[in-house]
């Protein structure tokens, strides 16, 4: 009897090497997996040391408000590569992945470009720093703040109805 005369065999097959391809793919991601990882945990040491050295400045500088705006955007960046690590973690135990972990790092990110946006901002009323470009300057910061304010607001909404859907229903 040949391959294919019955279904049976090339079904059998297939069905083995659909299992090596699928435990070969798995090998490639799991250690696509591990080795974004540790570049993750890299990236946040990095950060935590590059936010430290930031903040120990600003206290030398005493306040300097353009140290202190630094540190704050360091210390967001790291919040952003743990969350996004945990997202890994998340996935890479769970085998799929989950949109809310991505929708938090969305919105991790767009409330530090506000606070970095607002804390640079502050900084245009000191003396000496008004000049002509400034006005332009000062439109296109509203302009990014109102889209960013609804950015984060489709985002809060979001979560939320991510969060309604993942509940049990109610008995009744």
């Amino acid at each position: 009897m040949a391959i294919g005369d019955d279904g049976d065999s090339d079904d059998k097959e297939v069905t083995a090497i659909g299992r090596m391809a699928n435990r070969a793919f798995f090998g490639v991601e799991t250690f696509a997996y591990m080795i974004l990882g540790a570049m993750l945990a890299i990236t946040a040491i990095l950060g935590i040391v590059s936010a430290g050295a930031s903040l120990i400045g600003a206290a030398l500088l005493q306040g300097d408000t353009d140290s202190v705006v630094y540190t704050i955007d360091r210390l967001l960046f790291v919040l952003m590569v743990v969350e996004i690590l945990h997202t890994v973690r998340v996935s890479f135990r769970s085998g799929t992945l989950v949109c809310e972990p991505f929708l938090i790092v969305g919105l991790i990110a767009s409330i530090r470009r506000v606070l970095v946006i607002t804390l640079e901002s502050s900084q245009v009323n000191q003396p000496g720093k008004w000049g002509p470009d400034t006005h332009e300057m000062l439109n296109e910061t509203m302009l990014e703040l109102a889209v960013l304010g609804a950015l984060i607001l489709i985002m809060v909404v979001s979560i939320y109805i991510l969060r309604l859907s993942e509940r049990p229903a109610r008995s009744r």
